[in-house]
């Protein structure tokens, strides 16, 4: 997995991580949940893609690190990465040209750039953001983005789609008891993952992104997962080490899924050709 640099201000290359945000049937509870949790505070902001026309940005330590807005009727609560684009309307146009569907955009955000929603071929949800020059995102620190994983059904098809449209590396790291895990690279270096679902995912799991948060080391992720439910979430696979830290997958009190890492805690003995695997018995 990779890690950003500690709470940067610059405009995000293409094909990188510049955004993370949770489409939530609540707000007032998402607010207070993730305030409480990692300390995040709450701005109102304009947005015409959301279907309020509302759109709430976090903050940490006076950088922005997330936002969240009222999902669509009838959605799944879930959080989704945003990757940055130079350009959201040629974007759209590689999108089509390479087997994938655009679902809204290119859209003007005001001080904000523009965005793209689209699928791949597979179904993946893609959000594609051609940010500012004065793009804020905080990462690298503590309570803020870490990485992400694509969770999806056709491993071949991601790695294609994902790899012509940002010119990504593909590298296959899961090797672990048939364990389909990539890791997507530019320039040599990590930048999101592709994981293949296995039998833990009821077979119509749609095709979703996993988000990961850096725990606090002085916390850790056992106390934090605690803490999340003690704040109305609930743990979906309890702590378990790996090769890039201790982790916890939690639900938010809407449902939506994410992960929190602690990249301070890996084993000695682990080999990065293996993968654990917690639903291994």
């Amino acid at each position: 997995m990779t890690f950003g640099s500690p709470l940067r201000r610059s405009l995000p290359a293409p094909g990188t991580p510049c955004w993370v945000e949770l489409a939530t049937g609540d707000e007032d509870t998402a607010q207070r949940f993730y305030g409480k949790l990692f300390g995040w505070r709450f701005d109102a902001h304009r947005d015409p893609s959301t279907p309020t026309g509302r759109y709430l940005i976090a903050t940490l330590g006076g950088s922005q690190v997330g936002g969240l807005y009222r999902r669509a009727e009838g959605s799944a609560p879930q959080w989704t990465v945003n990757i940055s684009v130079h350009n959201t309307a040629g974007a759209a146009e590689w999108v089509a040209r390479l087997g994938g569907v655009v679902t809204l955009g290119p859209v003007g955000i005001p001080r904000r750039g523009s965005v793209l929603h689209a699928m791949d071929p597979a179904g993946a949800p893609l959000v594609l953001w051609q940010p500012p020059p004065d793009w804020d995102f905080g990462t690298g620190v503590p309570n803020t983005f870490a990485t992400a994983d694509l969770n999806t059904h056709d491993g071949a098809t991601a790695d294609a789609f994902f790899g012509r449209l940002f010119r990504y590396r593909c590298l296959q790291i899961g090797d672990h008891h048939g364990i389909d895990y990539a890791e997507w690279q530019l320039d040599h270096q990590p930048v999101l993952y592709r994981y293949v679902m296995g039998p833990e995912y009821p077979a119509d799991t749609p095709p979703h992104w996993m988000v990961y948060f850096a725990a606090d080391p002085a916390v850790g992720v056992d106390a934090t997962a605690g803490h999340a439910v003690m704040l109305g979430g609930r743990i979906v696979v309890g702590a378990y080490d790996s090769p890039w830290g201790r982790i916890a997958v939690v639900a938010d009190p809407d449902g939506a899924v994410f992960s929190i890492v602690d990249r301070n805690e890996v084993p000695q003995d682990w080999g990065r050709a293996e993968v654990d695997d917690p639903y291994d018995d």
